[in-house]
């Protein structure tokens, strides 16, 4: 499970065995939730709160390309 960062108690990560398109899972305490990227949407929320989830896809849109890169480097070997 490649950790991409860590922000405000939130992980960013891709598990190993993906699929496309790009997304990004993300973990706190309360829960997991995945959003897609380009454009950022939230697909499946499992207890993460409503405002964590507007803090996660405020960062995932400030790190789109970074995340897409991240994507391809992994997924490409």
């Amino acid at each position: 499970m490649p950790e991409l960062f860590r922000m405000f108690g939130i992980r960013f990560l891709f598990f190993s065995n993906e699929h496309l398109p790009i997304h990004v899972h993300i973990k706190n305490a309360d829960g997991t939730a995945k959003f897609g990227i380009k454009p950022v949407v939230l697909i499946e929320n499992n207890g993460v709160k409503s405002k964590d989830i507007h803090l996660a896809e405020s960062i995932i849109e400030e790190n789109e390309d970074l995340i897409e890169q991240k994507w391809n480097e992994y997924f490409s070997k």
